[in-house]
């Protein structure tokens, strides 16, 4: 029997202008797929789909689907329009781990694909803002036979409800010659001890770890990741001077003026006589833009590690927050190392699991109660430090003069207090 083709005039329009668009994506399946399964079932959809536009009302409802041994990592697609495009009336989403910095093989991708055609709608995300290969569109008893297939050759699925949520991190030192720290090591350490909680959600809400291996912050880390990574150095920055003068030689003065020297947000930049580049590096802040726009000249430093940032996320109940800096800088050179990486987050995630509000990210809790009292609460070496920041600096116009004395007063403080509890 033939397929039935849905009129979609509002659909259509989507298709006029000047951008791709996912209808023609959705129309290929329909119209020149070979598998007349694919074809009924994206007709169907797109049957649906318009006849939300012209209703302004969404007809997808939840419900619960998983596979075995699993409590999350599938979104349930239940049609309430069912029976109107019955090809369409289970639509789940599969979740599954994409690989550390996003390594594929054409190999990996053909064999994924060809599972997904076999067991699914064909419709395919790389990748979502969760960080997952999204596998769109699959019946409920279809969901355990891709997974399974998916699995045996080496994949699961990602994290999906109130849980630790897939991991993510940086293409890295692989490609990038910005990288401070090892990103995918660090994600496999995350993962591999975070298993469980990825698979089985029984947390307040969702909880992310994302790994970025310099201050350009390519995964968006600081503003999406409840504990971001952050690489970075903490001894000068590395200045090749015959390539800063080859440069300016071949841009000119000004514009190394106008598109490096006055773009430092500390004015820690300044051009000598000679075309060379002075840097004060106590005020840089690693905003990055002089190594992007000079990568053969400036270099991030030799004394590279990470920056610890708890409670970044997007917004929900008050607004998008930034991540607050709890670890300034820790080297990551050995086994030990990552084991206080993951002690730490462990730590963390379980305070937070025990004093956080349903529905209550880690950074909002640390809003409610405090930075102060969340580090004293944490079962961890987080002493309070002048270097914890909740807002990086942005102005140049910041009094600098005085603070090294207060922070040196601070620690002096400390020492004292020590001193009398021993």
């Amino acid at each position: 029997m033939a397929k039935k083709i849905y009129e979609t005039p509002m659909l259509d329009e989507l298709e006029s202008g000047p951008w791709p668009s996912f209808i023609s994506g959705i129309k290929k399946l329909r119209d020149e797929h070979p598998d007349e399964r694919i074809q009924e079932m994206t007709s169907s959809l797109l049957g649906q789909l318009e006849h939300s536009y012209e209703t302004r009302k969404g007809y997808w409802k939840g419900g619960t689907v998983s596979v075995f041994g699993y409590g999350g990592g599938i979104i349930p697609r239940f049609s309430e329009v069912g029976s109107a495009f019955p090809e369409s009336r289970e639509f789940h989403t599969l979740r599954v781990q994409p690989p550390a910095g996003n390594h594929y093989t054409t190999a990996m991708l053909r064999q994924l694909g060809d599972s997904w055609e076999k067991w699914g709608s064909g419709l395919q995300t790389f990748h979502g803002q969760t960080g997952n290969i999204m596998f769109i569109g699959t019946t409920t008893e279809n969901t355990q036979h891709f997974f399974d297939e998916i699995n045996e050759y080496g994949w699961d699925l990602g994290g999906a409800g109130p849980c630790v949520r897939t991991a993510m991190s940086c293409i890295g030192a692989a490609r990038c010659e910005m990288s401070c720290a090892n990103e995918h090591g660090i994600h496999r350490h995350l993962v591999n001890n975070f298993t469980d909680d990825v698979h089985r959600p029984a947390l307040p809400y969702k909880f992310k770890f994302k790994v970025s291996g310099c201050p350009n912050d390519c995964q968006n880390a600081i503003e999406r990741a409840d504990m971001a990574i952050i690489g970075t150095w903490r001894d000068d920055m590395k200045v090749d001077q015959e390539e800063v003068q080859a440069f300016v030689a071949k841009k000119g003065r000004q514009y190394v003026i106008d598109n490096v020297i006055t773009r430092c947000p500390t004015n820690a930049l300044s051009l000598n006589d000679d075309d060379t580049l002075a840097v004060d590096n106590p005020n840089c802040v690693r905003c990055m833009h002089c190594l992007n726009v000079m990568p053969k000249a400036l270099h991030p430093g030799d004394d590279k590690g990470v920056t610890i940032l708890i409670g970044g996320k997007r917004t929900l109940k008050i607004g998008d927050l930034m991540g607050t800096v709890v670890v300034p800088f820790k080297k990551l050179e050995t086994e030990e190392d990552y084991e206080y990486l993951i002690e730490m987050a462990e730590e963390i995630i379980d305070f937070w699991a025990e004093n956080g509000l349903e529905h209550e990210r880690c950074g909002e809790m640390i809003e409610r109660i405090g930075l102060v009292n969340f580090l004293e609460g944490v079962d961890f070496d987080l002493d309070v430090d002048p270097n914890m920041v909740a807002h990086p600096r942005q102005s140049s116009y910041i009094r600098m003069d005085g603070w090294d004395e207060e922070a040196e007063k601070w620690f002096e403080r400390k020492l004292e207090k020590a001193s009398a509890a021993a």
